[in-house]
């Protein structure tokens, strides 16, 4: 597929982010309207919930853009998905008929505040990237040892919190914890020392499902994809993820990109998982290509200061797609509804700039990173800002995702003054 003109001119770039091939579904506000559904396209915003009142997209008995998030669209099911995505290209394509209408449903991006794109109904994360596995475990546990037992086996996950998901540009605070150095004898509450990010992806459960289902019904059921950084105290997560694993050290917030791109505009780049080291039991074995070739990259602002890129790696490395994570979630016959959100686990790559994690990059703090204004960090200090970015690259044109950012505020100097 090459790129597809549109009449938004500034769609029309190769290196554009959000070109007619992409279309990617998002929530925004402006000073005189309340927060709505809107599609981007070039450098403007389309506001859908404006286009269907004005009956310009009726796809529904009931309207589905009433409401500040995209749920009720999913709901109506992939049919309804389509036609969509069929009927906004249409609108916007070069030499559409309707451009004098829908010149005064452009808003520009840079006048808009941008949500949460959808109604997070439960939060699932994953372990499922076997560089990342393997760099934590040889850490922790030495090479022979990093990779548990079952790991090969089946996607590790746990749940979360839906109520920590929170969209780029909030501003996280340093959490408190308990702490155990290892020369202490005892814990002390103390805010976080070795807060860190993960560069993740995220995937939107569109349809809902009771009981297991099967590796192709997960993907089928499987609405779209954000960008996801799984914010991590480490030093917390070092003290009590003995034996359930994670739990406040994850609950602080878990930031996504403001769009959220459909798995239609994904399509032209999906990619096998990597070889096998044992067959998959049946249930979870893959039957197509079910990764995508995205481009994915970390950047570092410390406070007042140009970012440097500290990681460059692709979705590609991950050992189990977005649908086997979702098929194993359902084995047990847990529901899945629309709206949860799944986190893929850290991505990171063979080779030391790959890593997605500031754990792998400065190895637990033993070889920190040098930015390219001189400091260095082992993990992250007060004020720095932390950027994902993900694109991936077609033939003239460009499928990208928003920056997914976080700036870290101090902690709390008393988190019980009231």
């Amino acid at each position: 597929m090459a790129l597809m003109n549109s009449w938004v001119t500034s769609a029309n770039s190769a290196d554009h982010p959000f070109p007619l091939n992409n279309l990617p579904y998002g929530v925004f506000s402006t000073e005189t309207t309340e927060p709505r559904c809107g599609v981007a396209i070039g450098d403007m915003i389309f506001d859908v919930t404006a286009a269907e009142t004005d009956g310009l997209i009726a796809l529904s008995d009931e309207p589905l853009f009433d409401l500040p998030f995209w749920n009720p669209l999913m709901e109506g099911g992939p049919a309804v998905w389509a036609a969509l995505r069929a009927r906004l290209t249409a609108l916007l394509a070069e030499g559409s008929d309707e451009q004098h209408k829908l010149e005064a449903l452009l808003i520009p991006r840079d006048a808009a505040e941008l949500h949460m794109p959808f109604a997070v109904s439960e939060y699932t994360d994953f372990y499922a990237g076997r560089n990342h596995a393997q760099n934590v475990g040889t850490m922790f546990r030495g090479p022979e040892n990093a990779l548990p037992p079952n790991w090969l086996h089946i996607p590790i996950g746990y749940n979360g919190r839906a109520s920590s998901v929170v969209v780029s540009g909030t501003e996280i605070r340093r959490p408190w914890g308990q702490l155990k150095s290892p020369d202490q004898d005892l814990p002390a509450f103390l805010p976080s020392r070795r807060f860190d990010i993960e560069l993740e992806m995220g995937a939107i459960v569109g349809t809902p499902s009771d009981g297991p289902i099967s590796v192709q019904e997960a993907d089928d059921n499987i609405f779209g994809y954000v960008l996801l950084n799984d914010w991590s105290a480490r030093d917390v997560q070092a003290w009590e993820y003995q034996p359930l694993g994670p739990f406040q050290a994850k609950a602080t917030a878990t930031s996504i990109s403001p769009w959220i791109v459909t798995k239609a505009a994904l399509e032209p780049f999906r990619c096998d998982a990597p070889d096998r080291e044992f067959a998959l039991l049946d249930h979870l074995k893959d039957c197509g290509p079910m990764l995508y070739d995205i481009d994915l990259a970390v950047t570092m602002a410390p406070q007042g200061n140009a970012a440097t890129t500290i990681a460059q790696t692709n979705y590609r490395e991950m050992y189990y797609s977005a649908a086997q994570q979702l098929a194993h979630h359902t084995t047990s016959g847990c529901p899945m509804n629309v709206g949860d959100l799944l986190g893929s686990g850290t991505i990171s790559g063979p080779n030391k700039p790959e890593r997605g994690s500031l754990l792998e990059l400065s190895w637990g703090g033993k070889d920190p990173l040098t930015l390219d204004t001189g400091e260095t960090r082992s993990f992250i200090e007060d004020g720095d800002t932390l950027t994902l970015i993900g694109a991936a690259k077609g033939d003239g044109y460009t499928i990208g995702f928003g920056d997914c950012s976080g700036t870290v505020l101090p902690a709390l100097e008393d988190p019980y003054a009231r």
